[in-house]
């Protein structure tokens, strides 16, 4: 939702070709992304899922302050349309606690399958919000990423006595509907004033909601909180501008590079590996997500988890 200070520059690092810059540029969000949810992850084994929101938002205000002061649009701050941005603010504290909730019990990948739900979602929910069309052959592809979801869920149901399973469902849920109304709000809004209300509404709400069980923060995990900050910091970025120069049915799919990044932190940080079920409704999942992706003429694109 910004640009990016440094590692999007003209270099000979990355190609000339806006899209395959973008690719990689939207590969190095992914990885910030996943390093960020990894970071929530180990503070949901100390925090209660509603702390957890509070610490990813008040963690990331700092730098988003100095971004705005950066930009000079602090300016603009107040002239945004306030009940839109209060739903988003709801959405965004339930969103950031229920995935939370979810990564507590759950590995990296198996959370990612689920939540690659989303785009799907979005779709959806464009065709009744936004009026927008939606053919025959992508709802088929939508009825395929359900059946994914099914499949990510256990075949024989016991997936839907998950709590975690269904919390990351939730999760999903409130983000399309962010996305959504992101759209709407960047008709008249500025990126910049949508990001810094979103998280000054979800380090209200989460402060507010979790004061009765707050835990005092250990030392150890300061540094937790400063992987936290700085990485979703980096992909927010990252992803915006991985959008502003590249073609989104191009760089949209290498979203789905974050089920790689998931397993690899899984085995590293805990030695686990997704069952059959995980990968083959992930594989599901991702497939008609692409399809979608290649078909739509704007992507959604919101405050990451």
């Amino acid at each position: 939702m910004m640009t990016v200070p440094f590692f999007c520059q003209e270099s000979v690092l990355l190609p000339r070709n806006p899209n395959l810059r973008s690719i990689y540029v939207m590969l190095i969000a992914v990885a910030m992304f996943s390093l960020m949810d990894t970071a929530m992850k180990l503070l949901s084994a100390h925090y209660p899922p509603m702390q957890v929101t509070a610490l990813r938002a008040l963690s990331s205000l700092p730098l988003v302050c100095l971004y705005l002061l950066y930009r000079g649009a602090f300016k603009n701050v107040l002239k945004v349309r306030w009940p839109l941005h209060l739903l988003r603010g709801a959405l965004g504290v339930l969103m950031i606690t229920l995935f939370a909730y979810g990564l507590k019990r759950m590995s990296l990948a198996e959370t990612y399958a689920l939540f690659f739900v989303a785009p799907l979602l979005i779709t959806v929910l464009s065709v009744f919000i936004l009026k927008e069309k939606v053919d025959f052959a992508r709802w088929c592809a939508i009825a395929v990423g359900l059946l994914g979801v099914l499949v990510a869920l256990r075949p024989d149901g016991s997936g839907f006595f998950s709590l975690a399973g269904l919390a990351v469902l939730g999760s999903a849920a409130c983000y399309a509907i962010s996305a959504v109304t992101g759209r709407i709000l960047s008709r008249t809004d500025a990126s910049e004033s949508m990001v810094f209300w979103l998280m000054v509404m979800m380090a209200a709400g989460g402060v507010a909601l979790s004061a009765h069980e707050w835990v005092s923060i250990r030392r150890e995990d300061w540094w937790l909180l400063a992987g936290l900050s700085l990485s979703g910091f980096l992909g927010q970025l990252a992803i915006t501008e991985a959008f502003r120069f590249g073609k989104a049915s191009s760089v949209a799919p290498f979203e789905y590079s974050a089920l790689a990044w998931g397993m690899a932190l899984d085995w590293m940080l805990w030695r686990a590996l997704p069952d059959e079920y995980t990968l083959i409704g992930a594989a599901i999942i991702i497939g008609s997500g692409i399809y979608l992706v290649r078909r739509e003429a704007v992507h959604a694109e919101s405050e990451h988890p």
